[in-house]
């Protein structure tokens, strides 16, 4: 990448870190803006959209190890309990539901394709990023229960579909006869190390940072540090001793956010802070690089896929795994409907065109076009759709259950009025 390009790119981070609030005030939701300037950048000739640069490759494996770590990581799972059925219906039976459905309509669709890259489209369209409907989540007038519900399903699903998307770029890479490919049976025991050592090193990160708190030894300001070190040291243990570590980083944070204590949400902050920025290179990478490769390669059958992929491909799944949870009809529409796909589909489809190069192209192009459908349509409608669902939800009547206190969803480059993040008091000193 060229001087000119770094030096662009790094005002508009700046430039945006001035103005984003009175953007996203008209729904310049930042994948938007970051997406644009990327296809500008490779219209312009300045940055070359026909191959990778060098970098990509580290900045994509560390968005998502920050991404699934800290998703992970930021779930109250002791406090999901009550509405656990739920979250079990969606991510044990939509989620795998909505794998197999996607991966049955690109087989048939696109049979060029075969059964690995078809699968590699299936379960890489198949997570939902709350962050592209951040008005669905932070609304107060949509009920308490149903923001948690997408988010808790977003903050685990990425996690879940990770080990079949590895899984399917090896069986791809092994189909195509590429000299760095491993078995699918070989991908699969590393995500079974993977897991074992990321739990193992964010159970005792977080145990050993909680000790640390009581005993006074840890300062605050370096804490966030800590932990952004242990989303790393996961992600690295597991390669080190032939695991994957995408699974080790999302195993890492879920262990990391039961033995942290209430502290650890705080301490989460930089994490996500620095996420947020690497996925913003992202959304450039995805204007600049997927975005080409998916007009090269776009044929009427991508956009009919990509349509049908947000609507039928995720709403059936959800409707199938909701029988009998006590949604009624537009809950079941709302919750099908705000399933955008976003960071992690992209990471995905980027990830298995470095893998597998032109091996790769056309479900890049399927990918890139669903996710570049969904920031549009998901990103204008939130807010309407909230609104209206809320005014829907209050003329119902009391939210059953009660309300309760709903999870953050991802700060991805938000700002703060959209995605508050916890606050502390400092403490006084003592006279």
């Amino acid at each position: 990448m060229e001087l000119t390009s770094i030096v662009l790119i790094t005002a508009l981070l700046f430039a945006w870190a001035l103005v984003s609030a009175r953007l996203q005030q008209s729904d310049l939701t930042p994948p938007i803006v970051f997406t644009a300037v990327g296809a500008a950048l490779a219209w312009s000739g300045l940055v070359d959209g026909s191959s990778p640069p060098e970098g990509l490759t580290p900045m994509l494996e560390l968005t998502l190890v920050w991404v699934l770590f800290s998703d992970a990581a930021r779930l109250p799972l002791q406090e999901l309990r009550r509405d656990v059925g739920r979250y079990v219906r969606l991510l044990g039976v939509g989620l795998p539901l909505t794998i197999v459905f996607g991966w049955a309509l690109a087989l048939w669709f696109f049979p060029q394709f075969g059964l690995w890259l078809g699968l590699l489209v299936g379960a890489a369209l198949a997570p939902t990023d709350a962050a592209l409907g951040i008005p669905v989540v932070t609304n107060p007038a949509v009920p308490s229960r149903i923001r948690q519900l997408i988010t808790v399903e977003s903050g685990l699903n990425d996690g879940i579909a990770t080990p079949v998307v590895m899984v399917a770029i090896a069986g791809a890479a092994a189909a195509a006869g590429l000299e760095s490919a491993a078995a699918p049976g070989s991908a699969a025991v590393e995500l079974l190390i993977g897991a074992g050592v990321g739990a193992a090193a964010g159970a005792l990160g977080g145990w050993l940072l909680q000790l640390a708190r009581r005993r006074g030894t840890a300062g605050e300001d370096f804490a966030g540090i800590g932990v952004l070190a242990l989303s790393l040291l996961s992600y690295s243990a597991a390669l080190a001793v032939g695991g994957n570590g995408f699974v080790a980083a999302f195993c890492g944070g879920l262990a990391f956010g039961t033995c942290a204590g209430q502290r650890g949400p705080a301490e989460l902050v930089f994490v996500e802070q620095m996420g947020g920025l690497v996925s913003l290179l992202v959304w450039l990478a995805f204007g600049a690089i997927a975005l080409p490769t998916m007009l090269a390669n776009f044929v009427p059958l991508t956009l009919v896929y990509a349509v049908l992929s947000l609507t039928v491909v995720r709403m059936l799944p959800v409707a199938l795994a909701t029988i009998g949870a006590g949604l009624d009809r537009s809950t079941v529409l709302f919750v099908g409907w705000f399933g955008p796909r976003g960071l992690a589909s992209l990471v995905f489809a980027l990830l298995a065109l470095e893998a597998l190069g032109a091996v790769s192209d056309g479900v890049v192009a399927v990918i890139a076009a669903t996710v570049l459908l969904s920031v549009l349509a998901h990103g204008f409608s939130a807010a309407p759709l909230a609104a209206r669902y809320g005014r829907a939800a209050a003329a119902a009547g009391p939210e059953p259950g009660g309300p309760v206190t709903v999870a953050p969803a991802p700060a991805r480059g938000l700002s703060r009025k959209h995605m508050p993040l916890p606050r502390f008091r400092p403490k006084r000193a003592r006279p």
